[in-house]
């Protein structure tokens, strides 16, 4: 039998209870925010600080560097509340497990009862100003684990683009960069970026083409995205329901983990969410020594040396050899299914079973999408839809071009589509055939970068250098953006990913955590002050 959600917080509440070296002791009573989450409980029951004086600290950063780096979308006015709530359960022996009282994150595009929910778009706020009267089910779990949940990030608007620019907040800021013309990645702009300031210990985010994982390299964080439907969507601005992935952001992979076993499990609110049972129970064991012994498929085509400079091969090769010092056994691996013939691989699998073509971004998961989200926060979602369709196609734009073309797709549950289906099919039988070619290799993980350059100016744009990330959405495969080192300017140079099959999400969270601990190349961003 599974252990209840319950169970395993208590469980995880042990990960947080091992006591700290002097040296951190000292560190932390100066920052608290500086260190993981295990480092700030254990404070909290030395009597150090408080969550309530942690929280007014990381919401006076938010008004001070998280609004000049454009971060914030939104601060909540319950955060000092729950803060003071933590603190009366610890003195109570009632404590909920080892998040309670940690100040976290939301993303722009979550609900979050008693604000409103912005999209990071000025014309959606401006449709939509009045506050929501529920939580997205992420900030419900993570208020009844106990969080301190500040606000929301900004993000791309409708988290639809990569470089984390806002229409209604800015362009966010890299924390890294002193010129302000290099990107944070997106659309989880802010929610890397409060995370790598010390302003919250992790942040939700999403992921449906790199979301998640672009600004954790960018900004210098770890980012997951985990198994495709592990975490249910419900009371989240839709994007595309068949690739769509939330996880978190966070400092350290341990606090990633921890984040993770909060928000992950079945719902059936969301129904393209995982219905199998998740036990997050491993997620309270992330051994130093998870690498021993562990062969690594270094995917050679996912990391390109004739297209990355100097400097981020010389990273690249580091990260390699920080593995094989964690007793990791690297290896080039050609897996069944690269970034190079993924697509290829679903519309030929499709086309045997004499199937529709496959297509994650169908119309109709979008629009019924879209009708699941506003039925769930207003008595009238017909209405609400219409009101803000225009500005949500402007995004997008696969859906017809007026509400009237469109609401015949709204009702068609978006598991019944046949793109959709077809699409979920192909992912199985491709998903199957890269299982078996890790098997015969003996393969336990992929490792690659994840994404062969780093951080690009904004007036540039994107490099003309293909990257394997939408190949980690089609597949649905758990992936820990880990960080690998800095460049001589400063900048974050790489992240290392390490990728499972789905469900080995625990896995790659362990060999991450090996990989942080044996290599520690994350640095904090220069503070203001």
């Amino acid at each position: 039998m599974s252990p209840t959600r319950r169970e395993v917080l208590a469980q995880l509440a042990a990960l947080v209870a091992l006591p700290l070296p002097l040296s951190r002791v000292n560190l932390l009573a100066d920052d608290p925010l500086g260190g993981t989450i295990a480092d700030y409980q254990a404070g909290r029951r030395r009597g150090d600080f408080t969550a309530y004086e942690v929280t007014v600290r990381a919401l006076e950063r938010c008004r001070a560097e998280g609004m000049a780096w454009r971060a914030i979308d939104v601060l909540a006015d319950t955060a000092l509340g729950e803060a003071r709530a933590a603190d009366e359960r610890l003195r109570a022996g009632r404590v909920r497990g080892p998040m309670d009282g940690v100040p976290v994150f939301a993303k722009s595009i979550h609900d979050m009862r008693g604000l409103p929910t912005t999209a990071s778009s000025a014309e959606w706020a401006r449709l939509f100003p009045d506050p929501v009267r529920r939580d997205a089910l992420e900030v419900a779990r993570l208020r009844a684990a106990g969080a301190v949940v500040l606000g929301k990030t900004a993000a791309d608007d409708f988290a639809y683009r990569g470089v984390g620019t806002s229409s209604h907040t800015g362009q966010v800021a890299n924390p890294y960069d002193p010129t302000g013309t290099r990107t944070p990645g997106g659309s989880s702009a802010g929610a890397a970026v409060t995370v790598a300031g010390g302003m919250s210990f992790a942040s939700l985010g999403t992921d449906d083409g790199g979301s998640n994982r672009i600004p954790a390299q960018c900004s210098g964080v770890v980012g997951m995205k985990p198994t495709f439907g592990l975490v249910p969507r419900t009371g989240v601005i839709p994007t595309w329901p068949y690739l769509d992935t939330h996880g978190p952001l966070a400092r350290s992979v341990a606090d990633a983990a921890l984040m993770l076993a909060v928000i992950a499990g079945a719902d059936p609110s969301d129904p393209l969410s995982r219905s199998d049972s998740w036990n997050a129970t491993p997620l309270a064991a992330l051994r130093d020594d998870a690498l021993a012994g562990v062969r690594l498929g270094i995917v050679e085509l996912h990391a390109p040396r004739a297209q990355m400079t100097a400097e981020a091969l010389a990273t690249w090769d580091r990260a390699v050899s920080d593995l094989r010092a964690a007793g990791a056994m690297p290896e080039p691996f050609e897996p069944a299914a690269t970034r190079a013939n993924f697509q290829n691989a679903f519309r030929e699998a499709a086309t045997a079973r004499g199937d529709v073509a496959p297509n994650p971004r169908s119309p109709a998961p979008t629009a019924n999408a879209l009708l699941q989200y506003f039925a769930g926060r207003t008595d009238d979602p017909r209405a609400a839809i219409r009101r803000g369709y225009a500005a949500y196609r402007a995004f997008y734009d696969v859906l017809p071009e007026t509400y009237e073309a469109c609401e015949p797709l709204l009702v068609q549950p978006m598991a019944d589509d046949p793109a959709g289906q077809s699409f979920a099919r192909s992912r199985a039988h491709v998903v199957a055939a890269l299982a078996e070619s890790m098997r015969a290799a003996g393969v336990t993980a992929m490792v690659y970068p994840t994404m062969p350059f780093n951080a690009f100016s904004l007036a540039g744009g994107w490099p003309d250098v293909r990257t394997p990330l939408g190949y980690g959405n089609w597949l649905g495969l758990p992936e820990v953006s880990v960080p690998a080192g800095y460049g001589a300017d400063g900048m974050p140079a790489l992240n290392l990913s390490i990728v499972g099959l789905p469900g080995d999400d625990a896995r790659v969270l362990a060999l991450a955590h090996a990989y942080e601990r044996q290599s520690r190349r994350f640095m904090a961003p220069p503070r203001a002050s």
